[in-house]
């Protein structure tokens, strides 16, 4: 497996990552810890080196999940991209912005975006005990904060590096003049993004952008969070706690069924699944260094690695493209 460069470090990453939102529980309905650990040793087995978590994901039980799972491994063949700055435990006093409210276990929190230096700090460590390590690979602003100065965060994080408690510093969902206000006091690595066959508006500025600064892009959500697999169109029918059931309001589903069909043929041309060849169109898109792919259980994760062993012709790329020009 070819590994990618980070941003402007020396940090070799996996073209897809594992992403432990869902292994959490927060918001998608829970999942069986067996099963979330042997995940996490699939990927790694098949060659997902690079692991994306937050305290957000089950509100801490997904870093503790993860850091079980590479207790017997070594360190220094996993990556973790881990984030701060979604607080549910009320230590933020009400500062902050206000985001959500959520349900975990039957207790109702209130999500707020706080980013301030002294939350970053604190929230780094206890993320540490939580993983069982003493440093991140890359650290990560999960969302922007309105009420805390751009330079204060990056502030946080410069320390952090001189400290050796993160290799790399990054940000989540930040703008063009976001990022170029967070440079003026921090070398960004990476922004990690939405982006996917159905949401590609990064293409216009984020781009550029990122390519003419030797910036990461991280994409999430490229599967819509299984909207793209197709299977939601066999059976559509999901648990009654799974935010999904909102979430997929928001498209054409009807044209998208009818997209996704033209792609299968394709996909099964090359004997891979319709995810393997959206995850495999999605890390090949320019600026992408690496692309977020959930997963439950040790079937979901071998069939997201086989993805990166694809290996599409540029006159199918072309057919893909042209088939997605109906979703724009």
């Amino acid at each position: 497996m070819n590994l990618r460069k980070l941003g402007n470090t020396d940090i070799e990453v996996s073209p897809i990552a594992f992403g432990a939102f869902a292994i959490g529980g927060t918001m998608w309905a829970g999942n069986e810890e067996k099963d979330s650990i042997n995940a996490i040793h699939a990927a790694i087995d098949n060659g997902i080196s690079t692991l994306d978590t937050a305290p957000f994901y089950g509100l801490g039980r997904s870093e503790e999940l993860i850091g079980k799972a590479i207790a017997d491994k070594r360190r220094e063949d996993i990556q973790i991209l881990n984030k701060f700055g979604l607080v549910w435990d009320g230590s933020n006093n009400g500062k902050g912005d206000y985001f959500f409210d959520t349900e975990d276990n039957g207790k109702n929190y209130s999500i707020y975006k706080f980013a301030s230096k002294e939350n970053v700090v604190k929230e780094v460590e206890e993320s540490l005990k939580r993983l069982g390590t003493d440093y991140i690979d890359l650290l990560q602003l999960h969302w922007p904060d309105s009420t805390t100065p751009i330079s204060e965060t990056m502030e946080a994080m410069e320390r952090l590096l001189e400290q050796g408690k993160i290799r790399a510093a990054g940000v989540c969902n930040y703008s063009v003049d976001q990022l170029k206000e967070a440079e003026q006091t921090l070398k960004m690595s990476s922004n990690q993004v939405s982006y996917s066959m159905l949401q590609r508006g990064i293409e216009a500025d984020l781009v550029p952008f990122a390519q003419a600064n030797d910036m990461s892009l991280i994409a999430y959500s490229p599967m819509e969070r299984g909207l793209l697999t197709g299977k939601y169109f066999k059976d559509g029918k999901l648990e009654e706690a799974d935010h999904r059931n909102g979430y997929f309001k928001q498209f054409d589903l009807e044209r998208i069924e009818k997209v996704l069909n033209e792609l299968l043929v394709i996909a099964d041309s090359y004997n891979a699944s319709l995810a393997q060849l959206v995850l495999n169109w999605t890390m090949n898109q320019p600026g992408i260094t690496v692309t977020l792919a959930g997963a439950r259980n040790e079937k979901q994760v071998a069939s997201n690695a086989a993805a990166m062993n694809l290996s599409i012709s540029d006159a199918d790329m072309a057919s893909i493209n042209q088939h997605l020009e109906s979703l724009k």
